[in-house]
């Protein structure tokens, strides 16, 4: 708008100079004489600016008939195409000037502009290869998707630019979401170029979204092929894609597929937390408990987790509570000083009744670090010692507030999952998903307010269930350590 207001107030103001020089030199009253052969000439200063305009005209108009006749003469001695390259010449300027004016207006935000020279270039240009691109990409950026559309297809036709085509259109169909056809896209793209690094990402993005963890498997290892992907990023996440192809054979019940792929995945990245406890409870469905307490106690010395412990409290599940206490030894004598380490032992000694050893076991845990898991122990330790009610609901209180404590928490958008996946539900981000504290205090589980009428009143004796944290099954989402530490403090 702006432009345009500034365009014309500079064409008044060019007409506005013309008429003023010319109404000086009609006023000067000088004249020119002019003798040619015994003629003489006498002109005035607007006649004479007049003529030397005219003359000008005629010497560029004399070089363009004479460049024509040359370009007869070299036809007649037999140059068929001159006459046309003569033609031709003035028509790839034009199309050369057309062509930057649409690149300059495509790069200021002037898509219309760019869009009608970029046509303009090709009607004159007769390049597809140059001017069709420009073409698709300023009716992109003037929101014409049919116009862009068209041309990008039209780019499908040459070998050369067929790659650039099916490029422009899997964005195109990304824009739109339909993932389907774009996926078909970068595969295609992928075939034609399969070192393009912008491809190979798009195309595991689809891959994962889509399931097709074993493409994905083979499009990672083209990524690192290529050179575009460390090896030790490959490693992680070709686990990663391992582990969930074997929750995925699980799915379908094909339990010696869902087997190898868990335990590959566990090869792969020992200390990806899911992988090893699949991986063990593979061995475990095979009967191998020499390997599934080697794979847990690998992965238990790298980070210890509460799906670990349940996966090694699954290798002997008719064991009693005094049973699996002492063998649970091997794995808590591996962390002692972990914060996860001394949480497990504390419960597993609240399975076997002895407080004083589990308020021991626990430590400094809830003061220095209090969560809802770590003053539920407390609170039923506090129970189990005899300790008056009011400092056992003051303890539920400061749990029922306290955060949760670690989560799977994506690296990239800072939302929490109830479990691990290979992909953030929230930003779609692969391999984002890590064991740690969210950034801002978690809501507190509503299971948590439940808790205060069994503190206060004291219910019949109820047959002593497990530690939650060494559970044959793994939990539900939304249930808290808490729940099975009251139960059994009662």
């Amino acid at each position: 708008m702006l432009w345009s207001l500034a365009k014309v107030i500079l064409f008044v103001a060019f007409i506005a100079a013309l008429a003023l020089g010319v109404g000086l030199l009609a006023e000067t009253g000088e004249a020119m004489r002019i003798t040619v052969a015994g003629w003489e000439f006498t002109i005035g200063p607007v006649q004479a600016v007049v003529l030397a305009g005219l003359l000008l005209a005629a010497v560029w108009l004399t070089l363009k008939v004479l460049g024509l006749i040359a370009a007869v003469i070299h036809f007649l001695n037999g140059d068929e195409t001159a006459i046309s390259r003569y033609f031709d010449r003035n028509r790839e300027r034009k199309g050369f000037t057309a062509l930057s004016e649409s690149m300059l207006a495509l790069a200021s935000g002037e898509p219309k502009l760019a869009l009608s020279r970029a046509q303009a270039a090709e009607r004159l240009l007769g390049k597809p290869e140059i001017t069709t691109l420009l073409v698709a990409q300023a009716a992109e950026a003037a929101g014409d998707g049919k116009r862009a559309t068209e041309a990008y297809k039209a780019l499908l036709a040459d070998e050369k630019t067929r790659f650039v085509g099916v490029r422009g259109l899997l964005h195109q169909k990304l824009a739109e979401g339909d993932r389907e056809v774009a996926l078909k896209l970068a595969e295609k793209a992928y075939q034609l170029r399969p070192k393009h690094a912008e491809t190979l990402d798009i195309l595991l993005k689809l891959q994962s979204d889509a399931g097709d963890w074993s493409g994905a498997r083979a499009t990672l290892g083209a990524k690192l092929r290529a050179g575009t992907l460390p090896k030790d990023v490959f490693r992680r996440r070709d686990a990663v894609l391992a582990l969930q192809q074997a929750q995925t054979v699980i799915d379908e019940s094909a339990s010696i597929e869902a087997r190898e792929a868990a335990i590959e995945a566990n090869r792969l990245s020992p200390d990806l937390i899911p992988a090893a406890a699949l991986a063990a409870r593979a061995y475990i469905e095979k009967g191998d408990k020499k390997n599934a307490t080697r794979v847990l106690k690998k992965a238990w010395e790298v980070m210890p987790h509460p799906d670990l412990a349940a996966a090694f409290a699954a290798i002997e599940p008719e064991e009693t509570p005094v049973e699996r206490l002492k063998r649970f030894r091997t794995l808590t004598a591996l962390r002692p000083d972990n914060d996860e380490t001394r949480m497990l032992e504390a419960e597993l000694l609240l399975a076997v009744e002895d407080f004083p050893a589990a308020r021991r076991a626990l430590g400094d845990v809830a003061t220095r670090h209090p969560t809802q898991r770590s003053l539920a122990i407390l609170a039923a330790i506090a129970r189990g010692e005899g300790a008056e009610e009011a400092l056992i609901r003051d303890l539920v209180a400061k749990a029922i507030a306290a955060p949760r404590g670690p989560q799977w928490c994506c690296d990239k958008c800072q939302a929490i999952h109830a479990s691990w996946h290979p992909v953030c539900s929230n930003c779609g981000g692969f391999d984002t998903l890590s064991w740690r504290e969210p950034p801002s205090v978690a809501t507190p589980s509503p299971a948590l307010a439940d808790l205060l009428p069994l503190i206060e009143a004291r219910p019949e004796p109820v047959p002593e269930p497990e530690p939650e944290a060494v559970r044959e099954a793994e939990p539900p989402e939304d249930r808290t350590p808490l729940d099975e530490i009251a139960r059994r403090a009662n």
